[in-house]
């Protein structure tokens, strides 16, 4: 058993290959599959932000863009 506190987890980014610390929580649904009250969330940091936006955006994905400390849907 060790004493060593626990080790906080770092939010990587979502966009592919991206290993940036994530500042943004994109909160997201796809309304034929989810509930309106659900969201997932994809993590983007500040130079991913727009684009993995873009993305969900284009397909009526997006709900809201927050920051990532704080972010109701991510486990803390």
């Amino acid at each position: 058993m060790s004493d060593a506190p626990p080790i906080d987890p770092v939010r990587v980014c979502s966009a592919r290959g991206c290993r940036a610390a994530a500042v943004w929580a994109l909160r997201w649904n796809n309304p034929r599959l989810h509930p309106p009250e659900r969201r997932k969330t994809w993590l983007a940091c500040t130079p991913h932000r727009e684009s993995l936006g873009d993305f969900l955006g284009a397909r009526g994905f997006l709900r809201e863009i927050a920051p990532a400390d704080g972010s109701p849907t991510l486990d803390t």
